[in-house]
């Protein structure tokens, strides 16, 4: 399943010049798959990469919980001086989560909101049945 994760990436970079950084994290926050855009000199190096996603994966995890009482939650952001991060999350219909979606975006970006919801989001949607059959395996 590691191509559709590594096709996944790709595509969401290149759906929008602001959008930096695309990765899929496990539950555990194990990187699956990560994309750049070309030409990306990334703040973070491999390994700051992969603990980030272990902790945006944990802090996902402990959002759904809360899903019960504030409705299902789209996304998370936190602005930075120099990106902005959002992550996604990539969840059955009882909100166990299955992976997480990290994003990074250009600090300037300030139509972010409009890209997640009206054009990753519905991307997520769509392979939704896959990304949760990969997670079975």
């Amino acid at each position: 399943m590691k191509s559709l994760f590594e096709e996944f990436c790709r595509d969401v970079v290149e759906l929008d010049p602001k959008i930096r950084f695309a990765g899929i994290a496990d539950v555990d926050g194990k990187l699956e798959s990560t994309a750049d855009r070309k030409g990306l000199v990334p703040l973070l190096n491999a390994e700051e990469r992969a603990q980030y996603a272990i902790t945006a994966a944990t802090r996902q995890y402990t959002r759904l919980r809360w899903e019960y009482r504030l409705g299902k939650i789209l996304y998370a952001s936190s602005h930075y001086t120099k990106l902005i991060r959002a992550t996604i999350p990539i969840a059955d219909e009882n909100s166990r989560l299955a992976h997480v979606l990290l994003l990074s975006f250009d600090s300037d970006a300030d139509n972010f909101h409009q890209i997640i919801t009206k054009k990753i989001i519905p991307m997520v949607a769509k392979n939704m049945g896959k990304f949760l059959m990969a997670t079975e395996r």
